[in-house]
């Protein structure tokens, strides 16, 4: 497995007074589903024990870590229809918490999470929730997915429920001197949510991801404008990007890798190939964030008063 590293970070050229925070070092793995589960746990593990060895604090998985992409058929056409799985005592928080114990670092990976609907009743969806556990094995944050897909070959709606609104929806998770906040996929795609983290004061944004080929447009590849996306969120809110993807072939649909880490001044720290396994290591200079904001305030000049239409629905 080839791994990419990006040491001793750019200069922040927005600089005024010396950083206070230390670099955080983080991960991204990249890997292709294996139809056999030892196999493919042995893969990332491989990808984590990598990571771990060049020094990462932080070491995140692709989306649906331990599953195969199983969206692309709508749940009631599935030949092998998916589980949902127990948060707490399900395969994907065990695997991540054994392998976190193991190699002394933060492992955040993505389930098919069972859980009844908000109202208490069973509408047979669950959440695609993303996870961080620590180093100790236990839960540090837990996050699901805001923004649900309903595009062909990816039904996404079929089997998960947006995640609730209100005080649990953009939370952050400690890390050493950085604020964390774990979206998944779609939900790299809207502005909103990652203006939401920056208000929070998250620092980084880890984007668990399966993304690749459109089967109703085979000839369109979306890798660059999906990029393209995520950095210029990156930028517009002054937060680092971790951005995991899957690759290989998956009924029918195929995912372009291209994982990346970026900076709040859009540069590209670490990039994968598009059909490699890879492993990314870069090191965040947390207070790149400070230094954009004060020079390009975003924050500070918004005018929550003239949005009301982004709350408008219908």
């Amino acid at each position: 497995m080839r791994v990419i590293t990006a040491f001793n970070p750019p200069a922040s050229p927005t600089r005024t007074r010396p950083a206070e925070r230390s670099p955080l070092r983080v991960a991204a793995v990249q890997q292709r589903w294996h139809r056999d589960p030892a196999e493919h746990r042995a893969a990332l593990r491989e990808g984590i024990r990598l990571a771990a060895a060049e020094g990462a604090r932080v070491v995140c998985l692709q989306e649906l870590t331990l599953s195969p992409y199983f969206a692309v058929v709508r749940k009631a056409d599935h030949p092998e229809p998916a589980e949902p799985e127990e948060l707490l005592t399900g395969p994907t928080f065990t695997f991540a918490a054994e392998a976190a114990r193991a190699y002394g670092v933060y492992v955040h990976a993505s389930l098919y999470e069972r859980a009844p609907a908000p109202d208490g009743t069973d509408d047979g969806l669950g959440y695609n929730t993303a996870i961080l556990v620590a180093p100790d094995g236990t839960l540090a944050q837990r996050t699901r997915k805001t923004h649900i897909p309903v595009s062909e070959g990816y039904y996404e709606d079929h089997w998960f429920r947006a995640g609730p609104a209100g005080d649990d929806a953009f939370p952050v998770v400690r890390v050493d001197e950085a604020n964390l906040g774990l979206p998944t996929c779609w939900d790299q795609w809207f502005p909103e949510l990652a203006r939401a983290y920056s208000l929070a004061g998250a620092d980084v944004l880890v984007y668990p991801t399966a993304i690749g080929s459109e089967p109703g447009h085979p000839g369109f590849d979306t890798q660059p404008i999906w990029q393209k996306v995520i950095t210029g969120n990156a930028v517009a809110n002054a937060t680092f990007m971790v951005v995991p993807n899957r690759i290989g072939a998956e009924n029918g649909l195929t995912f372009y890798g291209s994982s990346f880490i970026v900076d709040p001044y859009g540069r590209v720290l670490a990039q994968a190939p598009r059909d490699e396994p890879a492993v990314l290591v870069a090191d965040l200079d947390l207070d790149a964030r400070r230094d954009w904001l004060e020079l390009f305030p975003f924050l500070a000049t918004r005018r929550p008063d003239a949005y009301a239409p982004l709350t408008a629905t219908g």
